[in-house]
C-alpha cells in the first residue's frame, strides 16, 4: 500500500456493530459484533454490510475485529475461538472486496485491548501481548493496521512497536474527550511528538462526537499527517458503555449498546457540514463509527466531486 494514500480525499466505511445489530444481529455477552463471527448464519450479513459501505462510496472498509480482543474473547468464556474470529473477521472483508470489483482497501480494526473509551493501565507486557496476539491474527490479511478508538500514547507506542516489526502501515484512530485530551489526559501534540513512527499514515479522531471532532481541527491539523475523523452517533457526547456493562453485569440490556446509549437524530446537512468544515482545513480522511449508517457515507462521498484534492 502506498503511504502516501491518505494524502489524497479518502472516504471511509461507518460503523458495523450497529448496523449489524440494525439488521437482525443478536449479540451475545460483550461480544456485541463478533457474536456475528461466530455463528456462521450472520457471514452473509457482515459481508452485505461491508458492501452496502463500497456501494455507498467507501474506500476504505474495516475488518469486523473491534470486539474479538482476548479479552472479551475470555470473558464470554469463548477464548478457543480467538484465532479464528480475527481471521474470519478479515476473510468476510476481502470477500465483499472481490464480491465488489473495485479498488477498495481493508484496515484491520485493532482495538484497545482492555476497556473502550478508558486508557489501559495495566503492565506493558500485558497490554503488549494482548496486541501481539489480534495483530499476528490479521495482519497478512489487511492493507494496513487501523489502531481502532485507542486511549493513550502508551497503548499505541506498544502497539506500533509490534507492527513496525512487520512493516504494516498504521493509522491512527484516537479518542478524545470533551476537553480535548485523550483519555489518559495527554493532548495530540503531546502523542505524536512523544511516539511518533514512520509508520503512520495519518490521524483520526476515532468515535468521538461531532463537536468533540470539531474541537479537534485545530490539533489534528499541526501534526504533519494526514488527518481527519470517524465520528459516532451516540446519543451521549462522551460514551462509557463498558463502566454501564460491567455495572449491569451482562443483562440483556446493557449489552445492547443501541439501547444503552441511545442513537442522535442529525441532519443530512449538520453531517455534511462537519466533512466540509475538515476539509476546507485540510483534512483528508472522512468517515463514521457507531450509529452511522451506509446513507452517511453516501453523504460523505457525494462531497468528493466538490473537493478534489
Amino acid at each position: 500500500m502506498d503511504k502516501n494514500y491518505f494524502k489524497k480525499l479518502r472516504v471511509m466505511d461507518g460503523g458495523m456493530g450497529q448496523e449489524l445489530h440494525a439488521k437482525g444481529l443478536i449479540s451475545k455477552g460483550t461480544l456485541w459484533s463478533t457474536s456475528a463471527i461466530l455463528n456462521e448464519k450472520y457471514h452473509k450479513l457482515i459481508v452485505d454490510t461491508h458492501l452496502a459501505y463500497i456501494k455507498s462510496g467507501a474506500e476504505v472498509i474495516t475488518t469486523n475485529t473491534f470486539s474479538s480482543r482476548r479479552i472479551r474473547m475470555d470473558q464470554n468464556k469463548v477464548s478457543r475461538y480467538f484465532e479464528y474470529a480475527n481471521k474470519k473477521a478479515c476473510e468476510l472483508a476481502i470477500q465483499a472486496k472481490q464480491n465488489s470489483k473495485k479498488e477498495v482497501f481493508i484496515a484491520g480494526s485493532i482495538p484497545a485491548q482492555f476497556d473502550t473509551y478508558k486508557e489501559d493501565t495495566r503492565d506493558d507486557e500485558i497490554i503488549s501481548s494482548a496486541f501481539f496476539d489480534q495483530i499476528n491474527c490479521i495482519s497478512d490479511y489487511v492493507d494496513f493496521l487501523y489502531l481502532d478508538v485507542i486511549s493513550s500514547g502508551r497503548e499505541i507506542d506498544l502497539a506500533t512497536k509490534i507492527i513496525e516489526k512487520l512493516d504494516k502501515p498504521i493509522l491512527l484512530g484516537i479518542h478524545l474527550t470533551k476537553n480535548g485530551c485523550l483519555p489518559s489526559g495527554e493532548t495530540i501534540s503531546q502523542v505524536l511528538k512523544k511516539y511518533k513512527s514512520t509508520n503512520w499514515i495519518g490521524i483520526i479522531a476515532a468515535c468521538v462526537s461531532l463537536e468533540i471532532a470539531e474541537n479537534s481541527i485545530n490539533e489534528l491539523q499541526l501534526q504533519n499527517l494526514p488527518f481527519g475523523y470517524k465520528v459516532n452517533l451516540w446519543g451521549q457526547d462522551e460514551p462509557l458503555p463498558q463502566r454501564k456493562i460491567n455495572t449491569a453485569k451482562f443483562n440483556e440490556d446493557a449489552v445492547n449498546l443501541n439501547t444503552v446509549m441511545g442513537k442522535r437524530e442529525v441532519s443530512e446537512e449538520v453531517f455534511k457540514d462537519l466533512a466540509i468544515k475538515f476539509i476546507k482545513k485540510g483534512a483528508t480522511i472522512i468517515g463514521g463509527c457507531c450509529e452511522t449508517s451506509p446513507s452517511h457515507i453516501s453523504l460523505l462521498s457525494s462531497l468528493k466531486k466538490d473537493f478534489v484534492l
